[in-house]
């Protein structure tokens, strides 16, 4: 076994703090990198707090990784050490249902792995997020980091990045298309850059005013107070795609009213409580509500190589790891630009 080192939540109702545990010894089909930054996400926060379902405790959060490869299985082929590497929200899946026969292991219809939150195949041990200084995860889901990135700044990229990256590029959003991103956040900030980067004219949807400057300066041609009725008014049936970002309870009929004739609202927050949708909402104009989750290993490197070639990297605040629970509260609150990442060098 490995002996490692990280941040964990003892319980639902204790804070993250200093906890050592061991890892698997590196397989013949393994990789082993030392992390270098860790993104922070708010499902960190939703699991640890057991809010979606019962979590597995001690829990080491962090889906969002970056580092450098320090061994490799004897079977390994696509790495070697010294690489950069990464890896995402799954660390696994079963690799042979019809879903990820096509490059769709986040949708492994016998469920696949995730980062932390998880048991491995073999039910033998949980899994263990990036909070921590090394990790252990089999070839097909690590992934190759740019030596020409800012590392700190490409870590959300596994996470925000490819959940906002996946559904615009599956319905297919680019030139000619009028797109609105619901939500300035960790999320909403990555999907106005990927809607620009793809040609699309790009609206922030948002109910702070004070947006406006961040929302330009991100690359987004228009801007929508959306609790200002007049605002809302003006933009009914204007755009051919929502982007929604947003967790919190909101009125998804308003929303849908934005929307033009065949438009379709692509949700990838994830609030606590389901939505009310009216059927006349989806009817007076063959409107579509979807979701999407994360893309698969494949997606995952194309939009990676796509961010380096084009610059794309995530708005970060860095961050020390003695500082998690502070950062966890100014989330809440969203004072964030937009997503903190932990210098695991602090640990």
């Amino acid at each position: 076994m490995i002996d490692a080192k990280a941040y964990a939540a003892q319980d639902p109702q204790t804070d993250l703090a200093p906890w050592n545990f061991e890892r698997r010894e590196v397989g013949p089909h393994d990789v082993q990198f030392d992390i270098l930054y860790c993104g922070v996400c708010h499902s960190d926060l939703h699991q640890i707090k057991n809010d979606w379902f019962p979590g597995i405790f001690p829990m080491v959060p962090g889906h969002e990784i970056v580092g450098r490869v320090v061994k490799v299985g004897d079977h390994v082929k696509n790495f070697k050490v010294g690489d950069l590497a990464g890896t995402g929200c799954m660390v696994d899946s079963c690799q042979v249902c019809e879903n990820c026969k096509q490059d769709l292991e986040q949708y492994c219809l016998e469920g696949n792995t995730g980062t932390y939150n998880s048991m491995e195949r073999d039910g033998s041990m949980p899994t263990y997020g990036g909070y921590s200084n090394t990790i252990v995860v089999r070839e097909e889901f690590v992934l190759h980091i740019s030596e020409d990135v800012d590392l700190a700044a490409t870590a959300p990229l596994l996470c925000a990045g490819i959940t906002t990256y996946s559904p615009l590029r599956h319905w297919g959003v680019g030139k000619g298309h009028k797109l609105a991103v619901l939500g300035l956040g960790g999320l909403g900030h990555m999907g106005v850059k990927f809607g620009v980067a793809f040609g699309a004219e790009v609206t922030v949807l948002s109910t702070s005013p004070k947006k406006e400057e961040d929302a330009k300066k991100l690359g987004a041609h228009h801007f929508v107070v959306t609790s200002d009725p007049q605002q809302i008014e003006a933009a009914k049936g204007t755009f051919d795609f929502i982007l929604d970002t947003v967790s919190a309870e909101h009125d998804f009929n308003m929303y849908l009213s934005l929307l033009r004739t065949n438009g379709v609202m692509m949700c990838v927050g994830a609030p606590s409580k389901p939505a009310e949708i009216s059927a006349f909402s989806l009817l007076g104009g063959r409107k579509s509500v979807a979701g999407s989750g994360i893309g698969g290993i494949k997606e995952t490197q194309e939009m990676l190589d796509f961010c380096a070639e084009n610059n794309i990297v995530s708005d970060i605040e860095l961050i020390d790891i003695k500082d998690i629970t502070a950062s966890y509260e100014r989330m809440l609150k969203g004072d964030v630009r937009y997503r903190f990442v932990i210098d695991m060098a602090t640990l």
